[in-house]
């Protein structure tokens, strides 16, 4: 499961991992529905749409989860999702996103960092709040006590580093 602020890689990693173990790769949901509203309204997301994004979240990774045999690598979760709420609304999350963020775990987060460069899109808005944002990830990761392994450094580098973990999960 990789984990992180926007732009710090999740997505180039996490298809490069299901590719080497030809696995499902489960894209994030939110970067799709929000995407669809920004083209259709010019509007980034609102608390309403939190909700929706959790749940197609969950379609996406239970349809995954019946056609993988031991491994699926998920550009994101609920929990994800919950500090995006948090960190936008004033620590505001719908209670029913945060009932299932918490319950909804995996065997090993990668906590991307920031150091590789900002990449601006139509939904990135909080380039100079890089720092902040990766912290409150850690956070939530540290306080609910899940198991991560901080990624750092070239896409090579953190391939590595995954790999390393995750064929320890496997054997």
């Amino acid at each position: 499961m990789l984990f992180g602020p926007e732009s710090s890689g999740k997505t180039t990693l996490s298809r490069q991992l299901a590719a080497h173990y030809n696995c499902n790769w489960i894209p994030e949901y939110a970067r799709e529905y929000l995407q669809e509203k920004w083209d259709r309204e010019q509007k980034i997301c609102e608390p309403e749409d939190l909700l929706p994004i959790a749940v197609g979240q969950m379609r996406l990774e239970n349809e995954a989860a019946q056609t993988s045999e031991k491994l699926l690598i998920c550009d994101t979760d609920l929990l994800e999702t919950k500090v995006y709420g948090e960190a936008y609304y004033g620590n505001w999350c719908p209670p029913k996103l945060e009932q299932y963020a918490l319950k909804n775990t995996y065997d090993l987060y990668f906590l991307t960092y920031i150091d590789i460069p900002w990449e601006a899109d139509d939904l990135r808005d909080r380039p100079e709040q890089r720092e902040e944002m990766f912290l409150k990830f850690k956070e939530a990761l540290v306080n609910y006590r899940r198991p991560f392994v901080l990624l750092r450094g070239t896409l090579e580098e953190r391939m590595a580093l995954a790999t390393e973990h995750i064929n320890k999960l496997l054997s």
